[in-house]
């Protein structure tokens, strides 16, 4: 986290997100917070949550930054999407738990796990910026 920042990398990531989001005028805050929650899951799904959550929090920071709203909505945003992982086995160690003795395959997280993560992710925009406003 601390190399994305210094290095300059966490302000190109988050010109882009942000960028990615430019077009959507007033609703600039809530698109660019569901990119951010959708790359911090995919990051969570792939690697540990721990790792993602490293690497996305100075990401967000910069994010809400330029937007010129509060980190800590783009922050709690990080830490829900890092929590809620259940796409793979491999984000969170109670699935790699459960994975080889439950007789799981990678497809029944994906299965199950993608529509939740998805519900989660829609959800989780909406009620971010209620409980943590921009």
């Amino acid at each position: 986290g601390k190399a994305l920042e210094n290095s300059g990398t966490a302000e190109m990531l988050a010109g882009h997100i942000a960028g990615l989001s430019g077009g959507a005028g007033g609703f600039a805050p809530h698109l660019t917070l569901f990119l951010l929650y959708a790359l911090t899951g995919f990051f969570a799904e792939t690697i540990s949550c721990k790792a993602a959550a490293m690497i996305m929090f100075p990401i967000a920071v910069t994010v809400a930054t330029d937007l010129g709203v509060s980190p800590k909505t783009f922050i709690m945003a990080t830490a829900f999407a890092t929590a809620a992982t259940f796409a793979t086995p491999l984000g969170y160690p109670t699935n790699l738990m459960v994975y080889g003795p439950g007789g799981y395959k990678f497809t029944d997280f994906t299965r199950v796990g993608l529509p939740l993560t998805v519900v989660l992710a829609v959800t989780a925009t909406i009620l971010i910026p209620i409980f943590w406003p921009f």
